[in-house]
């Protein structure tokens, strides 16, 4: 196969090698000369808008999948009636003090890689198998973190469970995506007064807004392996962003669905009036917050609401989403009057959620009993360390501001046992001998961990938070912003909410929606019935082809050089799409043409390079990766055949076009092909994960 393409203008032919296996690092690009040079035929320095009619909906219901690091949970609405939400039903099971609608992101499967459970059942599951047989089974919890963090994300990355054993994440990922599919359905048909067909469900599967193209490809490639939909129908599934989500919802909001951390000033402890202490404004919040729960269906305004009745036209708020993994922050501004959303920032973030307490916990267990025994109690014990894993979960859930009383966080007697075994001694002398006077041993069996010590494991995450947010007021586009949303689970911790009003309340409003915790899933219900709300966006990096231009002595370095037939020609020059943090509206989309290389030539793969930087010439500047693959099938298109059929009547093969169409507007890359002599489509696609 050759996948190599010929100048149009210039009848330059440059020979290639199969590019979908390139060796070259994706760090630092060096691929050979006659490699990676395109030359678009019809190039376009920028996105043009193309006015698309819009399409009337042709599902009959939305079914969102808020799939988070801790907890996950889906909800739906019939586009029939799509001023309502409708939330999954309560599970059961659950935590003692922890109110949550969602379901726990925790998985199991039996010795032999089969599916047992999800979510609640899956960890009371796990906590019942005998501590020598658990260690056959498979457990994950928080593994959608593991996405975030590999570098070299592809269809065969694997996940290592609490037992240690490992297998391919797509499938992890798929088996959790194919529960909720099972179970949302089952639900929506129970409310559904008609027999729904497959093709009439659109599902919405929100992600990180600062999680990659690979990343995102990997959860469509999951929600095909489960059978959501198939992969000849990609628009019955769309990836929302998850703060762009939350967004779409807080737009929404009237008055009394909202707590607003800034009104009233706070003097010596005291509102303004004197008439509550400011904790006791956090307690009300945290209660209301917990009420919110309680209803599973939700009406939205037809509009916006009334909050946004105080916002002038230009006016920009962040939204912050604190999750469990990581904090995701979009800037917004509400376009008037037709209420259509517009990215001023591009997104950013990073692994500072919730997760990190946890793990910061963990450090501290590792600091006074050693991090060799708690790596081996986690291998030889793992169910016990789950439920200890839990017991803190609980736990860090009271944690507050200007709290008093200690927290009891109840030691597995399966630790005290394994750790005497294990030291020789006692939990109690382990704690008296590591100096740590703000953690105490109860007789009962239970860790005391003073308001101090469970203020020094919430710091790191919370300082990075607010440091992030602070950095972001900065930019030039981000100045003077007036609200501030904070969403996901983590925004209902006090502990957050006071660091947060105490570092930014002078500058913004700060706004907690009720359902804090389902803002997102709501949102996406919302973006699923409405795609377009999100009118531009900003790239997150800059894309860009490798191509051939005219040389130009003085200023093409010598050794970029190639003569082809005579000529001149300078290689590896980066043939820019879109540039980071370049706004791009819904609808604008980039062309590039290009043409086979020889008669009978079955496929075209063009290698996409890109950079989080602007300032790039070559692809072969520090900082610019390979990342992705367009490839345009000729052989289905028929593009083949009548290459075959024009080359006998002769020139015309060299005339040979296609036309690729990309959109860097959506939240996803999208391509699609047209073979410009014969008019047919040219089945296209671009991959980032074979890389």
């Amino acid at each position: 196969m050759a996948d190599v393409l010929q100048l149009n203008n210039n009848s330059l032919q440059v020979p290639g090698e199969d590019r979908s296996a390139s060796t070259s690092p994706s760090g630092s690009p060096s691929p050979s000369r006659n490699e990676c040079n395109i030359t678009p035929l019809t190039p376009s320095p920028s996105p043009r808008t193309e006015i698309r009619p819009r399409v009337a909906r042709p599902f009959s219901v939305v079914v969102a999948i808020d799939f988070g690091t801790t907890s996950s949970g889906y909800a739906f609405s019939f586009t029939e009636d799509p001023e309502t939400i409708h939330m999954m039903r309560r599970w059961e099971g659950g935590d003692p003090g922890v109110a949550n609608q969602k379901s726990p992101t925790c998985l199991l499967l039996t010795p032999d890689l089969r599916f047992h459970s999800f979510g609640f059942a899956a960890r009371d599951s796990y906590h019942d198998i005998d501590p020598e047989e658990a260690r056959h089974w498979l457990y994950f919890d928080k593994f959608k973190m593991k996405i975030h963090s590999t570098s070299d994300l592809t269809m065969e990355t694997e996940l290592e469970s609490v037992s240690g054993r490992r297998v391919r994440a797509i499938e992890v990922f798929a088996h959790a995506l194919r529960f909720f599919r099972e179970h949302a359905l089952k639900e929506v048909k129970d409310q559904s007064y008609s027999v729904l067909e497959g093709n009439e469900v659109r599902w919405v599967i929100t992600v990180p807004a600062v999680w990659r193209q690979p990343a995102k490809q990997f959860m469509r490639e999951a929600a095909y392996l489960a059978g959501l939909v198939t992969p000849d129908s990609p628009e019955q599934l769309l990836i929302a962003l998850e703060p762009e989500a939350a967004s779409i919802y807080c737009r929404k909001l009237r008055l009394h669905q909202v707590i607003d951390l800034s009104q009233g000033l706070v003097t010596n402890g005291l509102d303004l009036d004197g008439s509550r202490s400011f904790d006791s404004s956090f307690r009300q919040a945290r209660v209301q917050l917990r009420r919110a729960r309680h209803s599973r269906t939700f009406l939205v305004e037809s509009g916006t609401g009334e909050l946004w009745s105080e916002m002038q036209t230009g006016d920009r708020y962040i939204v912050a989403d604190c999750g469990g993994g990581t904090v995701d922050l979009t800037v917004h501004q509400i376009e008037q009057p037709q209420g259509t959303l517009k990215e001023l920032y591009k997104a950013s973030g990073g692994p500072y959620g919730a997760v990190g307490v946890d793990l910061a916990f963990e450090a501290m267990l590792c600091q006074i009993f050693g991090a060799d025994f708690i790596e081996s109690f986690k291998a030889k014990r793992p169910a016990a360390w789950v439920d200890l894993t839990i017991a803190f979960e609980a736990r860090k859930r009271t944690a507050a501001p200007g709290r008093a009383n200690s927290l009891n966080i109840s030691l597995p007697f399966s630790f005290i046992d394994f750790y005497k075994q294990h030291r020789g001694q006692s939990v109690e002398t382990a704690l008296r001998k590591s100096n740590m006077n703000f953690i105490k041993w109860s007789s009962q069996g239970m860790l005391r961990l003073s308001a101090d010590a469970m203020n020094e494991l919430f710091q790191p995450t919370i300082n990075n938070i607010i440091k992030h947010i602070e950095n972001l007021m900065q930019k030039e586009e981000v100045k003077g912003v007036r609200f501030l949303f904070l969403v996901g689970g983590f925004a209902e911790s006090p502990m957050l909410q006071r660091a947060a009003q105490n570092a930014l309340g002078r500058n913004c409003r700060i706004i907690i929606p009720h359902d804090v915790g389902l803002t997102i899933l709501k949102g996406a219900v919302l973006f699923g019935l409405d795609p377009t709300v999100v009118h531009v966006r900003r790239c997150p990096l800059t894309y860009g082809v490798g191509v051939l231009n005219r040389f130009v002595a003085g200023r093409h370095p010598r050794d970029k050089l190639l003569i082809k037939d005579g000529r001149e020609w300078c290689t590896d020059i980066l043939d820019r799409f879109v540039s980071i943090d370049q706004s791009v509206a819904l609808g604008e989309v980039v062309r590039r043409s290009y043409t086979p290389a020889r008669m009978g030539q079955r496929k075209i793969i063009i290698n996409i390079y890109c950079s989080d930087i602007d300032d790039v010439t070559y692809i072969t500047d520090p900082g610019v990766r390979k990342c992705g693959a367009i490839t345009l099938d000729l052989l289905e298109s028929g593009a083949v055949a009548a290459s075959a059929s024009d080359n006998n009547k002769g020139s015309a093969f060299e005339r040979r076009e296609i036309r690729t169409t990309m959109q860097f507007g959506d939240t996803e890359i999208k391509v699609t092909a047209v073979d410009v002599v014969t008019g047919r489509l040219v089945r296209a696609s671009i991959d980032f994960l074979s890389n």
